[in-house]
């Protein structure tokens, strides 16, 4: 298809968008995929920007944006960002908002209990999804590279934070050296530039993906450094640069993700790599 080719539909979801962007990286021109790959990573800069903004951002020309949008079938830049807009409605309705729609699943009796088995009903769908799509040869895998590691750099912004601070404990714990990124002095490039090809990372993030998150991620992988990503979807930023990946998809309630199967993935991950630097 040429660059302003607009004969296909252009897809009106974030997520189709992204497949589309995905399945056509590899036949784009490198500005038109320099792009791609910057409003996959930074889809909020996409939404909130100009073309002149957004363009100056990716280290392209504001015509490269246009050409982009002609090229996935959008007639012009505006077209595709609100794509990026929509996404940005569906994904950061207010906790007024999530709150309203938890009320209203409690029609009689207590909403507090109300809410109580909501959560506990979609944690335990978390769990199940997990239990049934999780790869074990790819969970292996993973817990080698990081089992051969020297250091574990832990990387994770936003939701995600808590995670890597459990990993923090239970790597202490475990006798495992760590770094725990998310300095309060703002440090942490300096920090990953430590880093060494013996070492590993895991990287931690779910759509909206934290910027921050991909950017140390890729700056790790650039370095050798061997990255394990968990994170939802195979269109995830980190997957691209990471060793290993694994999926987990948190199901939610009344808008509200909880961390539930991420949290059991990780306490497992953890085990398992001190299991096998006792073995080794």
């Amino acid at each position: 298809m040429g660059e302003t080719d607009t004969a296909t539909l252009a897809p009106r979801d974030f997520d189709a968008l992204r497949g589309l962007i995905l399945g056509r990286r590899n036949e784009m021109p490198k500005r038109l995929a320099q792009v791609a790959a910057y409003a996959l990573e930074h889809p909020d800069e996409v939404a909130f920007g100009t073309a002149a903004s957004v363009a100056v951002s990716a280290g392209v020309q504001p015509s490269t944006l246009v050409r982009l949008a002609r090229h996935l079938g959008f007639e012009g830049f505006s077209d595709l960002q609100n794509v990026f807009r929509a996404r940005l409605r569906e994904r950061t309705g207010s906790y007024e908002e999530r709150l309203t729609a938890l009320r209203k699943t409690a029609a009689q009796g207590s909403k507090d209990q109300a809410a109580l088995h909501g959560f506990l009903a979609a944690a335990g769908r978390s769990v199940e999804a997990l239990s049934a799509s999780l790869d074990p040869a790819r969970f292996e895998k993973a817990a080698a590279l990081l089992a051969d590691a020297g250091t574990i750099y832990l990387v994770a912004r936003r939701r995600s934070y808590p995670v890597a601070t459990y990993l923090a404990y239970a790597f202490g714990k475990l006798g495992i050296r760590y770094v725990l990124t998310g300095s309060a002095a703002g440090l942490d490039p300096e920090t990953l530039q430590m880093a060494q090809p013996q070492d590993a990372a895991i990287a931690i993030s779910f759509s909206p993906y934290a910027s921050d998150t991909v950017e140390h991620a890729r700056l790790l992988a650039d370095r050798g450094v061997a990255v394990v990503a968990v994170t939802d979807s195979a269109f995830s930023p980190l997957v691209s640069c990471a060793a290993q990946w694994l999926e987990v998809a948190e199901a939610d309630f009344s808008g509200f993700r909880s961390l539930s199967a991420t949290m059991a993935l990780v306490m497992a991950l953890s085990v398992a790599v001190a299991e096998r630097r006792r073995a080794g």
